[in-house]
């Protein structure tokens, strides 16, 4: 197996990064939606078993700016977001920032620029705290280019820091990809220093209609517990949505077969549906996988303390507000 022959070559420097698995990942890009700001205080509420919100999306701009989506993101808007951040850190979710996505240029400008831009990105994390970044790399870039921006995050950062990467399946499965360097490469020289990957397994990459796709990439030598299967929460999102059922069974099959399964990432979170809740609030694929994956974490302890951090009528007109009127 490929990785593992590589591996052979390379004394790792510290052990696997990882967390309790499965994990439950929600990707946030959508802050807000027909003039209602896109809360994520009800995955405490509603006693989701989360363990990861993912906000998106940071982009570094030409002449030398940064950006959450296409705004500051120390704006005076965006202050209850980081407001937020800080109440789910004390449930103990860890949030982190994803950088780049389909909108293309700012691993470039890093590879062109690298202490312009990397000064940027540190000073946005050392100012709201994420405990992590997300790298979503969809341009092509050199290997020795997110290696280095990989080492710099853990040498400022620390061995806490938690940095992972979205590659679309095929680039585990050593297929055509999106990024430019070889995600089997990158794993077995600086895999200690990462510590999932949130695998997109939508948009024409891979499917989840059976475990085929997930499979291939354990056989090929990656460990389960470092591949998070990645599904769209709504079919208008991203083509490769599959029905509840479905999904239940491919997740069911997956933690059956590996015990270290490494959980599962939605994107995204505010439009998401099931069949229980067809025409959708933000929470319901959260609640979904709860069930699914943590059958007991709503009647626990643990989702009784993170429910208390925001049983108040502020919290409940919130999660009425961010429901809209469509719902």
């Amino acid at each position: 197996m490929r990785i593992q022959a590589l591996e052979n070559k390379v004394e790792k420097a510290t052990q696997t990064i990882h967390l309790t698995s499965p994990r439950i990942v929600c990707y946030h890009q959508t802050h807000f939606y027909n003039g209602q700001r896109i809360s994520f205080l009800p995955l405490l509420e509603k006693k989701t078993a989360v363990s990861h919100i993912i906000l998106a999306a940071i982009h570094l701009n030409e002449p030398g700016n940064i950006t959450l989506n296409d705004d500051p993101y120390d704006i005076a808007l965006n202050d209850v977001i980081w407001e937020e951040v800080r109440t789910v850190q004390k449930a103990g979710i860890k949030v982190l920032g994803m950088l780049g996505g389909a909108a293309l240029g700012s691993f470039q400008r890093l590879e062109k620029d690298f202490d312009l831009y990397y000064k940027l990105l540190r000073g946005m994390v050392v100012q709201t705290g994420l405990d992590g970044l997300d790298l979503d790399v969809e341009e092509e870039i050199s290997l020795a280019s997110i290696i280095r921006l990989i080492d710099q995050l853990r040498y400022d950062f620390g061995k806490d820091f938690l940095i992972t990467l979205a590659p679309v399946a095929t680039a585990l499965q050593e297929g055509k990809h999106l990024s430019g360097f070889d995600y089997p490469t990158l794993e077995a020289v600086f895999g200690h220093n990462i510590a999932w990957y949130n695998t997109q397994f939508y948009c024409g990459w891979g499917s989840v209609e059976d475990t085929t796709g997930y499979d291939k990439i354990i056989e090929l030598g990656w460990a389960a517990d470092k591949v998070v299967l990645g599904v769209t929460t709504n079919p208008e999102s991203a083509l490769g949505w599959v029905p509840d059922e479905m999904l239940q069974a491919t997740l069911l099959s997956l933690t059956g077969k590996y015990p270290n399964f490494g959980g599962v990432m939605g994107w995204e979170y505010f439009n998401s549906i099931t069949a229980a809740e067809p025409f959708g609030w933000p929470w319901s694929w959260a609640n979904l996988m709860t069930s699914i994956l943590l059958p007991d974490f709503a009647s626990s302890p643990a989702a009784e303390k993170r429910s208390s951090l925001v049983q108040n009528p502020l919290c409940s007109e919130m999660t009425r507000a961010i429901a809209g009127s469509d719902a």
